[in-house]
């Protein structure tokens, strides 16, 4: 992944989704040592407190776990935490944007409920 200087989303943020989607790809395993603040700088040339951030919000997310001296490791069911995150994160998001633009269009809760089923009944 290519870091995007460009764009509204901080760098830091970019890096801590660059490493959940290498633990998502099986490229960081359970109990693997990911980069360090330092390899992460010098692998996007960033500066080392930029990527420090990014791994901070791993650490309170409670994807990466620390070993004093040693760096930073994934936690076990990473990967899982990841994905379930993400389903909410994304979910939730696009219901909000959902019952929005129902409301904008005078689309009554029972209304939009079966519109919601009528989809996922042809989906299956």
């Amino acid at each position: 992944m290519n870091l995007n200087a460009d764009s509204t989303k901080p760098i830091y943020i970019q890096i801590s989704e660059w490493i959940e989607n290498e633990i998502i790809a099986d490229r960081f395993l359970d109990d693997e040592k990911v980069h360090s603040q330092y390899q992460l700088a010098d692998l996007f040339n960033i500066n080392p407190a930029t990527a420090a951030k990014g791994l901070t919000i791993l650490l309170e997310e409670q994807i990466l776990y620390k070993k004093r001296g040693l760096g930073m490791f994934v936690k076990t069911n990473a990967k899982t935490r990841i994905l379930q995150k993400r389903r909410t994160e994304t979910l939730t998001h696009m219901v909000k944007e959902l019952v929005l633009e129902a409301s904008r269009l005078s689309v009554t809760e029972e209304e939009l409920i079966d519109l919601i089923k009528n989809v996922g009944r042809k989906e299956k």
